[in-house]
């Protein structure tokens, strides 16, 4: 029997690969000759760092950037090495590379100009510039693999910070610096690219993006997203109005217009940047993560499939992660189980999408804490998968 585990992490208690380690325990005390390979999960969202990291082996970079408003923050993002990053399982089949490519980065934009960083909203003054210090680190570093995930953020920039940091020139009327922000939007009337950094055309940008927003109008990144950054409802007409001043000069510098394309006003616009001057592929952060993982060649020839989260709704059916991996685990005829901290009654919803059956692990009437607390969750999970297993 092989069984393949991608399980998405019990937020403060087990993570993905926590989850999987307890779950292959508790298979093996009941098929000891199973084959279990386990895969980290995320969805491209918070955490999704974290779970590569630890699930592909790779090394945690901390370094200091530009923060949203201009202040240092200290963020991290996820390295792997030409030489770490070969595309070849492990011998524990904990980890592996899959669709990585060599010298591979793992960052999530929120990082270094998420909202959290802040408790100052100003969409007008607020940067990416910290999004492309991370970037030119890991290229220093020999990364040309680059994998984005760009919820969370603070701004509302169109991408310039990054896209300043990173070598493009932004001018005004008169030749100067626009300045950061929103504010500096309306003012870009030029934009020179010769001084790009040139290994960016060595590069591979593949971005974590579950929005489909256009960069303006009504449902672009400013009337949609801006509010929650601090766009007041006095700033929306006028920032949007820069915004879309800002993509027609791209347009006209680039000769390709992307303002319109399905994410382009993901994170305050960056998505329209990193389309535009990054040529980057936008793709849905759980489809992208299970590529990179390289949980389809797994999948090929599994028996059973493990998956779960911290809790299972009617919102997992909804695309989150492990209905991502359901999906793909039907598409070769495997059983699929999920594992859970907690249910809710609407949580069949699961089944009719791929789930064929799912648990809860706690085992008693218990304090949320004591169900929190990641010894008792991991041999709750070990417990859990036994059983479910010796059935099997």
């Amino acid at each position: 029997m092989k069984v393949v585990a991608a399980i998405d992490s019990f937020k403060g208690s087990m993570t993905s690969m926590e989850a999987g380690r307890a779950a292959r325990e508790g298979i093996l005390a009941a098929h000891p000759d199973a084959e279990v390979v386990i895969r980290p999960l995320a969805d491209g969202g918070e955490g999704t760092t974290d779970a590569l990291i630890e699930g592909l082996g790779g090394e945690r970079i901390d370094l200091t950037v530009t923060g949203p408003l201009g202040d240092p923050v200290t963020c991290y993002y996820g390295y792997l090495s030409s030489t770490e990053n070969t595309g070849k399982k492990n011998v524990g089949k904990d980890t592996a590379t899959g669709g990585m490519g060599s010298g591979t980065a793992i960052m999530e934009m929120a990082a270094a100009a998420g909202i959290t960083l802040t408790d100052v909203r100003d969409p007008l003054s607020a940067t990416t510039f910290g999004v492309g210090e991370m970037i030119l680190d890991a290229m220093d570093r020999g990364c040309r693999d680059f994998i984005i995930g760009i919820g969370g953020s603070a701004t509302n920039d169109g991408g310039i910070g990054m896209l300043k940091a990173l070598g493009f020139r932004f001018m005004d009327p008169d030749g100067n610096d626009p300045g950061e922000g929103g504010q500096a939007l309306g003012k870009v009337a030029s934009i020179d690219i010769s001084g790009k950094d040139p290994r960016l055309d060595e590069c591979r940008f593949r971005v974590a993006c579950d929005v489909t927003n256009p960069l303006c109008g009504e449902n672009g990144a400013t009337y949609i997203y801006g509010p929650q950054k601090g766009v007041t409802d006095d700033m929306k007409k006028s920032l949007d109005q820069a915004m879309e001043h800002y993509a027609s000069v791209a347009a006209d510098t680039l000769g390709q217009d992307h303002a319109e394309a399905p994410g382009a006003g993901a994170a305050g616009g960056l998505g329209f940047a990193l389309l535009s001057f990054l040529n980057a592929e936008l793709t849905p952060g759980i489809r992208l993560i299970l590529d990179a993982v390289g949980l389809e060649e797994e999948l090929k020839d599994a028996d059973v499939v493990i998956t779960g989260e911290g809790r299972l709704d009617h919102q997992t059916a909804m695309g989150k992660a492990p209905v991502g991996v359901a999906e793909l685990a039907k598409k070769y005829g495997a059983t699929v189980i999920a594992f859970a901290g907690s249910v809710t009654p609407d949580a069949g919803a699961c089944n009719l999408a791929g789930i064929d059956a799912f648990f809860p692990i706690v085992r008693g009437v218990t304090t949320l804490e004591e169900a929190m607390d990641s010894e008792n969750a991991k041999a709750n999970m070990r417990a859990c998968a036994e059983q479910v297993f010796r059935l099997l």
